[in-house]
């Protein structure tokens, strides 16, 4: 029998999935990725790498993450036996996918971030595509109603929402919880931007999972450390996936580490804050632009050249964001929040490139 050929080989579903691409320029000013572009607090930094030892890096992580579990539960309020720890939140993202989804369909309300769909087929389920009302707000019936169709097992949302910003209200998500009989993710991410949160709903509501990360208001991008927040029996469910050893020891100890240097952080967060208020006052004041509300730390932005182009002109400019143009979001652009320099470069660049590109 001859070799078969590898696409024969790959299992069903995949052939069609496109990667989670993100491009990479050097030198130019990065507001693409809703990083904190601020630099690392130097104290926390003294701090870590002044708890690292001999032992940090030739013995295993602790495979619980016990420690940052425990400062999790500090920062959150909730026990640390509810709290799971992933590689980013994109390994908790997968792991809630192949615990409660695979074989099923996982309703997720768009525009969204866009791993959400991949995760769900890689675990072999069914993305349900549910649009978001004309001003990207949720309609609670209308998620009710698609996970209540036959084959569905999650719900995925996210608050504030990437890449649209806006957020979901409290009573919005205790509505759906209340009708719905399937697991419901809700994608805290941006959580310290807008301080509205679900954790109060957790208690009495088995079936909700909230997803955090490092990455953003934390600056830990680089690290790649989420963390989840659930009842017990979704926490013990997800755990029965979760790969040995999948935070590594030193992305724990300075996640855990960092928790203790609050403070520092939330002036930054205060600071990213008021520059997004600022930013969005600037792109409304720039000819042909349509800026966007936001309570995260970017900002969605239409304007009356196509998007590709205004990409590319951005990107002449040295400045780079992400495109998001397509058929939910025709001609839209999303712009990180950053420092006030790089804010003011990239309201010049478009400027520049709107005025030379019509």
């Amino acid at each position: 029998m001859g070799l078969r050929p590898i696409g024969e080989l790959v299992r069903p579903g995949l052939g069609e999935l496109q990667p989670y691409r993100v491009p990479v320029h050097p030198g130019v000013i990065k507001l693409d990725a809703n990083e904190n572009t601020y630099d690392f607090p130097e104290q926390v930094l003294r701090d870590i790498f002044g708890a690292v030892d001999a032992q940090t890096f030739v013995r295993y992580p602790d495979p619980d993450a016990e420690d940052l579990r425990a400062a999790l539960s500090d920062y959150t309020g909730v026990p640390a036996a509810r709290i799971s720890v992933g590689n980013g939140s994109d390994e908790l993202i997968q792991n809630l996918m192949l615990t409660f989804a695979a074989g099923g369909k996982v309703v997720i309300a768009t525009p969204t971030f866009g791993m959400y769909a991949i995760h769900a087929v890689i675990a072999g389920a069914e993305p349900v595509v549910l649009p978001r009302n004309a001003d990207f707000a949720v309609d609670p019936e209308a998620v009710i109603a698609a996970a209540a169709r036959p084959g569905v097992r999650m719900v995925v949302l996210c608050s504030p929402n990437n890449p649209t910003g806006n957020t979901i209200p409290p009573e919005v998500t205790a509505e759906i919880l209340d009708r719905t009989g399937t697991v419901v993710v809700l994608d805290e991410a941006y959580y310290e931007f807008c301080g509205e949160t679900a954790v109060s709903l957790l208690d009495r509501n088995p079936h909700l999972v909230l997803l955090r990360t490092f990455s953003k208001a934390f600056g830990l991008a680089g690290l790649r450390v989420g963390y989840m927040l659930a009842g017990r029996e979704v926490t013990e469910a997800v755990g029965r996936v979760k790969q040995p050893f999948n935070v590594n020891a030193f992305s724990q100890l300075a996640a855990t580490r960092l928790l203790k240097w609050r403070p520092v952080f939330e002036r930054c967060i205060g600071e990213i804050r008021r520059s997004r208020e600022e930013l969005l006052a600037g792109l409304r004041r720039v000819p042909g632009v349509t800026a966007y509300p936001s309570r995260a730390n970017f900002i969605l932005f239409h304007t009356s050249l196509p998007g590709p182009r205004v990409y590319e002109g951005l990107l002449e400019r040295r400045v780079l964001v992400r495109l998001v143009d397509g058929p939910d979001l025709p001609g839209c652009l999303r712009v990180s929040v950053g420092r006030p320099d790089e804010n003011a470069a990239f309201l010049e660049a478009l400027e520049e490139t709107i005025v030379s590109r019509r």
